[in-house]
């Protein structure tokens, strides 16, 4: 009989991975964007070190190998991150801002092709045009809404960073394959802080340090940023790197969910048909033959 861990720890990644927008949500009254990701990634940093220094991680050996990790950080946690975090800020529901990123997988597929030359098949095309339909019915009958927090700028933000981790993430394919895990994430935070803390130099920097920033913060450190990421690696060392990739296109949904028990965020049936339009077109995208 197969141990519990590994039956389980599917389940608990996307759970887990789903929370980050939620995270999002909940600290976006206490601080800024840009500054409460500059605070997360300077706080991951050193975490990250003493589990390397415990572990015995390998550190890249050469300039070259950092340089394609902090690349990295920079689309996949600066880009990526700050795109989401800006656009849930400015009123964007969380759960709308999941189902656009979980377009991510798709569009990889396209950025894979054009840096990698690898073949699209009609099923990508077909599954390309459901994911723009899917998209359309969720996000259309909100967008003139006033107050409902998805215009143009929002919706910008949003696909800017699902550009940004789709780039990245081939990008990692290709310059990134062999570095350990834990060293290469500590390079990437340290590209992500490239990203924010600059930006954070146009925003306030007033932090209210209530409870329940205090809690989403340690949340996303520890849960997400450490945690999530060597529950990944538990996955991969199993043998279920193609398991794993087909956890990510279950986040929208888990994001939805969790967004209607905490934030009331209620979808209408157009919506819910918009995004198991979204949902289908990805299972699609990774059917294999």
């Amino acid at each position: 009989m197969k141990p519990l861990l590994p039956r389980l720890a599917p389940v608990i990644f996307v759970l887990l991975w789903s929370t980050g927008f939620i995270g999002s949500k909940l600290v976006a009254p206490f601080a800024e964007p840009m500054v409460f990701l500059s605070i997360r990634f300077a706080a991951v940093l050193p975490v990250l070190a003493i589990i390397a220094l415990m572990t015995r991680a390998p550190w890249p050996n050469n300039t070259t190998a950092v340089m394609h990790c902090i690349v990295t950080g920079v689309l996949v946690h600066g880009v990526y991150l700050g795109g989401v975090f800006w656009a849930i800020k400015h009123g964007m529901p969380a759960g709308a801002s999941a189902i656009v990123v979980g377009l991510q997988p798709v569009l990889s597929v396209l950025t894979a092709a054009a840096l990698l030359g690898e073949r699209i098949a009609v099923k990508h095309w077909a599954g390309m045009a459901l994911g723009s339909i899917g998209l359309l019915l969720v996000l259309g009958p909100k967008a003139g809404d006033a107050g409902s927090g998805i215009n143009a700028w929002t919706i910008g933000a949003a696909v800017l960073a699902v550009l940004a981790i789709s780039v990245g993430t081939v990008y990692q394919k290709r310059f990134v394959p062999g570095t350990d895990l834990i060293a290469a994430t500590f390079w990437q935070y340290v590209g992500a802080l490239l990203v924010t803390l600059p930006l954070s130099g146009f925003e306030s920097w007033q932090i209210i340090w209530s409870g329940q920033f205090l809690f989403a913060l340690g949340w996303l450190v520890l849960v997400l940023s450490i945690g999530a990421i060597l529950l990944l690696m538990f996955l991969i060392r199993q043998g279920a790197v193609s398991q794993v990739a087909s956890l990510f296109y279950l986040v929208p949904v888990a994001t939805a969910i969790e967004s209607y028990v905490l934030f009331d965020e209620i979808l209408s049936a157009l919506q819910i048909s918009g995004m198991l339009l979204v949902v289908f077109s990805v299972l699609i995208i990774r059917r294999r033959a």
